[in-house]
């Protein structure tokens, strides 16, 4: 796993063998922030990365420059990596939460200017995931929602959808306020 861009380029770090996530391949990485690129400054910004696995796309956010990161994982080995990784690279406003996505999204009073999920494509409420999103107002004016997901889920017909980008087998489908 690498990072791509800013403070930390270049910088590579190895997640435990006996890690179950399923991280982001570098070139769908790639291909999200060039995208995001366009449509965003990162710098200044708080972010909000559910079903972190290895922290990949929060470490990277914070490497571009944004204030603040909170990841979510449930996996305690996935935690642990995210927690090594920060102290490896020095970072101080990357937060870990150890818990279950969904009832973090419940108790959840903090809006973001950019949210991406990347659940387990095989995840029986994946398809909960917008609504719950935009139910609980999670999203700043004019912020995104990045869900990561298989090509068996399509979401062109939800209010907010606006694209869905196609990497591999890596689909993003992007949603705005």
């Amino acid at each position: 796993m690498r990072i791509i861009s800013g403070k930390y380029r270049g910088r590579r770090l190895s997640p435990p063998k006996n890690i179950t996530a399923r991280p982001t391949t570098d070139f769908a990485k790639e291909s999200l922030f060039n995208l995001l690129n366009n449509r965003m400054d990162f710098e200044g910004i708080d972010v909000l990365d559910l079903f972190a696995g290895t922290g990949s796309i929060g470490l990277e956010f914070v490497s571009r420059g944004a204030r603040e990161v909170t990841a979510v994982e449930l996996a305690h080995v996935q935690q642990n990596f995210i927690i090594s990784a920060c102290k490896q690279l020095g970072v101080n406003n990357l937060t870990v939460i150890r818990g279950d996505v969904f009832r973090f999204i419940n108790a959840c009073r903090i809006k973001y200017d950019f949210i991406y999920a990347d659940p387990p494509y095989s995840l029986e409420r994946l398809p909960e995931l917008p609504d719950l999103i935009f139910d609980h107002d999670m999203l700043k004016e004019n912020g995104i929602f990045v869900l990561e997901h298989s090509k068996d889920n399509n979401f062109s017909d939800h209010p907010h959808f606006v694209e869905q980008r196609t990497y591999g087998s890596v689909n993003f489908s992007f949603f705005t306020r």
